[in-house]
């Protein structure tokens, strides 16, 4: 059985479902995990190309397991699943998979993009996901997993509750809405690297300078002060 990185042991062990889908899954490992831990019932690996499709076919073929080749949600059907996971693509890539069949996406999703990680959390903010959990690994590189639950209008109370010590969604959505609630240190230690590096920085775009004052903003607040 294949050892899971801390990375997907993040992703693992958030997963609840009969019937897990796991797009982009590589390798299966990850789906061959939680088969072989009894964590699921059944699993469908979704590739869009054909090496790694056969990766994944040779992991889970002594599984209760299938592997499907297309793109994203096209190849999952309304109501299949109970859960999805998609790991390792950019924040971009994410949220277009999730936006092209909206009707065939399960109550939960547990979601670890590499980039453009506040277009996921928006996303799940404009479409009735509310961000249950996220954690990060806490290897050299940091790697983060968002738990989402669709429960649909009102709004993810978990913006509400960062106005009430506070801060505002805009730093939510962009540096994680939970890591700021529980103050977490290592977020802290590399949003005070980002700063000083982009302070010593001529000529900074708008963009860079406008994330240098959300960053001072955030540092400085009481919240975060009182720590």
């Amino acid at each position: 059985m294949p050892r899971l990185d801390a990375r997907l042991k993040l992703v693992a062990a958030e997963i609840r479902g009969k019937i897990h889908a796991d797009i982009g899954s590589d390798h299966g490992h990850l789906l061959a995990a939680l088969l072989s831990a009894d964590r699921i019932e059944r699993g469908i690996a979704v590739e869009n190309k054909l090496q790694p499709y056969r990766n994944s076919s040779a992991t889970l073929e002594r599984l209760n397991a299938e592997v499907r080749l297309g793109d994203g949600m096209d190849v999952i059907e309304e109501n299949e699943i109970d859960s999805l996971s998609i790991c390792g693509m950019g924040g971009q890539s994410i949220v277009r998979i999730l936006s092209e069949h909206p009707n065939r996406l399960p109550k939960q999703l547990v979601l670890q993009p590499n980039q453009a990680i506040a277009s996921v959390r928006q996303w799940a903010r404009d479409n009735g996901y509310w961000l249950t959990d996220e954690k990060c690994t806490g290897t050299k590189r940091r790697f983060e997993v968002l738990v989402f639950s669709r429960f649909g209008p009102p709004h993810d109370p978990v913006y509400q509750k960062l106005n009430e010590v506070g801060l505002d969604e805009s730093m939510g959505l962009m540096f994680g809405p939970w890591f700021l609630l529980r103050k977490d240190e290592r977020l802290l230690q590399r949003l005070a690297e980002e700063q000083r590096y982009l302070q010593s920085k001529q000529n900074l775009t708008q963009t860079s300078r406008a994330r240098v004052e959300t960053i001072r903003r955030l540092l400085s607040s009481d919240h975060f002060l009182s720590r």
